[in-house]
């Protein structure tokens, strides 16, 4: 990160957001759902940074604990989001490539799901 600030992750399983706080207060969030079916995984829909965190790096951050939870729990992450997808091309090491029949699978699922 571009600077000392200390994050600290929260995973809002319950609503689909992994959050990035500092101080207590939301800087960011992944909007992500578990996609349903076998094998499951975790789609990452949007990354949001507040307007005053924005150029810190919060975002990578963001997406590197994504993954990070992701590998924790075993499963693969989609990354639809276009910030995400991003980030995981230039971090192969951190960032397995899912299988094209998954990423298919979660645009399915996100197209009959909007709400997602």
């Amino acid at each position: 990160m571009a600077e000392n600030t200390a994050l600290e992750f929260f995973d809002d399983r319950a609503n689909g957001k992994l959050l990035a706080r500092v101080d207590g207060r939301t800087a960011g969030v992944i909007a992500y759902f578990v996609m349903d079916g076998t094998p499951a995984a975790l789609v990452a829909v949007h990354t949001v940074v507040e307007p005053e965190h924005q150029g810190k790096g919060f975002a990578g951050a963001l997406v590197q604990e994504f993954y990070a939870m992701a590998d924790r729990e075993g499963v693969p992450v989609v990354p639809l989001c276009p910030y995400a997808a991003k980030w995981a091309l230039g971090h192969p090491d951190q960032a397995p490539v899912a299988p094209t029949e998954l990423v298919e699978q979660a645009k399915q699922q996100l197209k009959s799901h909007p709400e997602l």
